[in-house]
C-alpha cells in the first residue's frame, strides 16, 4: 500500500495533539494552548441524568436532529439572546422558518453544513487567521478553502470578502467572537457580509461557540437575526464554552428549512443521533442558563486583564492587537524563527506552551496563538510570566 493515497493527505494534522506531545514530553509545562475553560458543568447537568436513566426507551435511537424538550429550550434561548425566531410565528409572517438541529459539538454542525450546501470543487470564502478545523473540514469535503485576510485588528474587510467570490463560491463563514484572535466583529460589519451573501446568493456561516465570552461593553451580535436572512442564514452554537461541556459533545445549528432534510441524511449517516444522555445533560445545562456561566466568565475577564498586563512586557517585541472576545490572544512576535520552533523553545526552555499561528493560516511572520480560558487565576499568572520571560529572551534578545 506504499502508493495509497486519499482525500485526507491535502488536509492538515490537528495541532492540538502534536502540541500536547510536546507537553507531556516535558513535565511542568504550563499549557496556554487548548481552547478550554477551567470550569465543569452546572449540577443541573448531571441532576438530568437520572431523568435520562428513569425511561429505558431513552437507551435507543432518538430523532436523527435531537431530543424535543432540548430544541425547545434551545428554541427559547435564541429568540430571547439571539433575537433568531424559530417559531411558526415566524413562518407565517415570512413565509420560511429556520430549523433546529442539535450536534455533537459545532465542528459536526460545520461539517453539515459544508456537505449540504457544497459539491466537489466548490469554494467557501474563510477569513484568515482561520479556525484549522474549519479549513480542514472543507478541504476534508473535497471543495477549495479561499483565504481573505482580515485588517490589522483581524477584523472584517466586506470588499476584500465580495472580490474573492466566484462563480464557485458557496459559502462565506465568519466566526465572531473570533478563534484564534479574540475579535469582536461589529453589527455593521456582519451585517454587510450578511447582505453580500444575500444578494449574491451565497449562505452566511457564523461560528458562534464564544457568543458569551466578551468583554469591557462589547457586545456580541448573530447575523441569524437580521431580516430576511432566514434563507441564507447557517448559526452554529455550541455549550462547550460557556457550560463546560467540552466533552459531552453537544452543540446546535440553526439551518434554512430547505437544507433540513440534506442535514438530516448527513447527520444520520455520520451520527443517527446526537447522544441521547448528552442531549438530557445539555437540558439541565441550558435551564442552569447565565447565572451559572456568568461568575465564570467574570473570573474568565479578570485572568484576560492580568493576561493584558503581563504583556505590556513585550510590546517592544510584539504586536498586540485588541481582542475583545473568546478567550485567546494572536500575538506576531518580531523574531526571524518559525512558529513551531518558537513554540518548542517555549516548552522546552520555558516550560510554557502556545500554539503556532501557521495552523490558522498565518505563513508570513510568526504568529502564537495564546489561550487563557483553561487556567485559574495563579497558574495562569505564572503561564504567562513564563511566557514573557521566554519572549524576552528569545525575542527580545534578536531571536
Amino acid at each position: 500500500m506504499e502508493n495509497y493515497t486519499s482525500r485526507m493527505q491535502a488536509v492538515q494534522s490537528p495541532i492540538i495533539p502534536a502540541v500536547g506531545e510536546l507537553i507531556r514530553s516535558c513535565p511542568g509545562t504550563i499549557s496556554l494552548g487548548q481552547g478550554v475553560v477551567y470550569y465543569s458543568p452546572p449540577p443541573e447537568a448531571a441532576q438530568q441524568i437520572s431523568q435520562f436513566l428513569a425511561d429505558p426507551e431513552n437507551h435507543k435511537y432518538k430523532a436523527v436532529h435531537g431530543i424535543a424538550p432540548l430544541r425547545e429550550v434551545i428554541s427559547q434561548k435564541l429568540n430571547a439572546e439571539n433575537g433568531i425566531s424559530t417559531n411558526w410565528q415566524n413562518y407565517r409572517r415570512t413565509g420560511v422558518s429556520p430549523v433546529i438541529v442539535v450536534t455533537a459539538g459545532s465542528n459536526m454542525g460545520f461539517m453539515n453544513a459544508i456537505l449540504a450546501i457544497t459539491s466537489p470543487g466548490d469554494e467557501i470564502i474563510i477569513q484568515t487567521p482561520y479556525y484549522f478545523n474549519h479549513e480542514m473540514a472543507i478541504v476534508t469535503a473535497g471543495c477549495r478553502p479561499v483565504l481573505v485576510g482580515t485588517d490589522e485588528n483581524y477584523q472584517l474587510r466586506p470588499d476584500a470578502i465580495e472580490g474573492a467570490i466566484t462563480g464557485k463560491t458557496r459559502a462565506v463563514v465568519t466566526i465572531s467572537p473570533n478563534n484564534p484572535t479574540g475579535a469582536v466583529y461589529s453589527p455593521e460589519a456582519l451585517r454587510a457580509v450578511n447582505e453580500i451573501c444575500r444578494t449574491r446568493r451565497l449562505y452566511h456561516i457564523s461560528d458562534e461557540a464564544y457568543e458569551y465570552f466578551t468583554y469591557d461593553g462589547v457586545q456580541h451580535f448573530s447575523p441569524g437575526s437580521i431580516e430576511n436572512s432566514s434563507e441564507h442564514a447557517i448559526s452554529l452554537f455550541t455549550l462547550s464554552k460557556a457550560y463546560g461541556f467540552a466533552s459531552w459533545r453537544i452543540g446546535y445549528m440553526v439551518i434554512p428549512e430547505h437544507l433540513f432534510l440534506s442535514v438530516q441524511k448527513i447527520q444520520d449517516t455520520i451520527l443517527i443521533c446526537p447522544p441521547v444522555v448528552s442531549q438530557y445533560a445539555a437540558l439541565g445545562a441550558l435551564q442552569a442558563g447565565s447565572s451559572y456561566y456568568r461568575e465564570k466568565i467574570n473570573a474568565i475577564a479578570e485572568v484576560r486583564q492580568l493576561v493584558l498586563d503581563e504583556l505590556e512586557g513585550v510590546r517592544d517585541f510584539c504586536t498586540i492587537p485588541e481582542a475583545d472576545g473568546a478567550f485567546y490572544f494572536l500575538l506576531k512576535v518580531h523574531t526571524e524563527l518559525g512558529a513551531m520552533d518558537l513554540v518548542e523553545k517555549l516548552v522546552r526552555e520555558h516550560g510554557v506552551a502556545a500554539i503556532p499561528g501557521t495552523t490558522f493560516g498565518m505563513d508570513s511572520g510568526c504568529y502564537l496563538r495564546v489561550a487563557y480560558g483553561a487556567l485559574e487565576k495563579e497558574t495562569a499568572q505564572e503561564g504567562i510570566g513564563r511566557l514573557v520571560r521566554g519572549l524576552q529572551k528569545i525575542a527580545g534578545a534578536g531571536g
